[in-house]
């Protein structure tokens, strides 16, 4: 074999101090050259090599992709929920969309592939199931600010992959940065009453299926595509948390419904907040399709977490050799 061929690829990671970031970062070191970028959350990952750039500085974000020529770069940035995303409208927008605006410019000037994390929340939430190729329709400026960046990319960009996923769970590798996961997980392990919304019906995934089904989309490839990603059913949190009692043997009776108001943008200067049932159901046979997968229930994601942490299961771990596989 000769250098070349045993040369990694490098990826670089905008906005490696996040959750998914720095999954991602975890995940692909094994294999890759991996390079993250952090702004105001310093971190440190063994194998991983950080530093700091602001994605609305356009001189900030060229450095990493000059430096590197990396052959692929993931954006991470950005205010992931739909709530702290309407308290910091602004914020959302800059973080969301206009700091993608300029890795995608650069990612043009050098040849790299531009790799996106899209939501489930950029849809309206009507019981029925979503195509990729259906309009985004989303009232919440969240929802707004990702299909802007989807379109974008879209129209711009001639070498681009988009994962628009449902609800990402797992573990932070910033310490002092914890999940609505592990949140979860302390609550119930201190014995603690927990409230979790039951009107919001989305997919829920370990974060390594992402990892995974970037991976095999990278080594297929993949160019100029959107993905739908997530779970075969979807569930409630309150419904995901009783699927996590029965899998890591902790009490039910912790758990009560709660309700998670869903502010939409309702007119001009105007707001109006729609605390009724939502549905994000995303259809998915276009990557199962592509990669010859079958994706995993919300209960087995949850088995595959339980496995991935060191318990015990009878099921086995996924694999991500794609070639028919089933995630459970």
């Amino acid at each position: 074999m000769d250098e070349d061929e045993k040369k990694l690829k490098t990826i670089v990671i905008f906005g490696v101090s996040s959750f998914i970031g720095s999954s991602l970062a975890e995940f692909f070191k094994k294999e890759y050259n991996v390079i993250g970028t952090y702004h105001k959350n310093p971190i440190q990952i063994p194998g991983v090599l950080t530093i700091p750039c602001d994605v609305l500085s356009k001189e900030e974000v060229q450095l990493p992709l000059f430096a590197f020529k990396p052959d692929i770069a993931i954006y991470c940035v950005g205010i992931s929920s739909v709530v702290e995303s309407h308290k910091n409208s602004d914020l959302a927008d800059a973080l969301n969309t206009s700091g993608l605006f300029n890795v995608a410019e650069y990612c043009q000037r050098y040849r790299t592939k531009i790799c996106y994390i899209s939501s489930a929340f950029i849809f309206a939430g009507e019981k029925k199931n979503y195509f990729e190729m259906d309009t985004p329709d989303s009232s919440t400026t969240y929802g707004k600010s990702l299909s802007a960046a989807e379109f974008y990319i879209q129209k711009t960009s001639l070498n681009y992959l988009i994962f628009r996923c449902c609800r990402l769970y797992g573990r932070s590798a910033s310490w002092n940065r914890a999940t609505w996961f592990e949140k979860l997980q302390k609550r119930l392990l201190e014995g603690k009453q927990t409230s979790l919304e039951s009107n919001i019906h989305t997919g829920y995934l370990d974060v390594y299926y992402l990892a995974m089904i970037i991976k095999m989309a990278f080594d297929k490839d993949a160019t100029n595509r959107l993905f739908q990603i997530t779970s075969r059913d979807v569930i409630s949190m309150y419904d995901f948390g009783k699927l996590y009692t029965k899998i890591f043997s902790q009490s039910t009776e912790l758990l009560s419904r709660g309700r998670l108001p869903f502010p939409t943008i309702a007119g001009p200067g105007m707001t109006a907040s729609a605390d009724g049932e939502m549905f994000f159901k995303m259809d998915t046979n276009n990557i199962e399709g592509y990669l010859n997968i079958e994706l995993p229930t919300a209960e087995e994601s949850l088995e595959y977490t339980f496995s991935r942490f060191n318990g015990k299961t009878e099921k086995a771990k996924a694999s991500n050799q794609g070639d028919g596989i089933q995630f459970i």
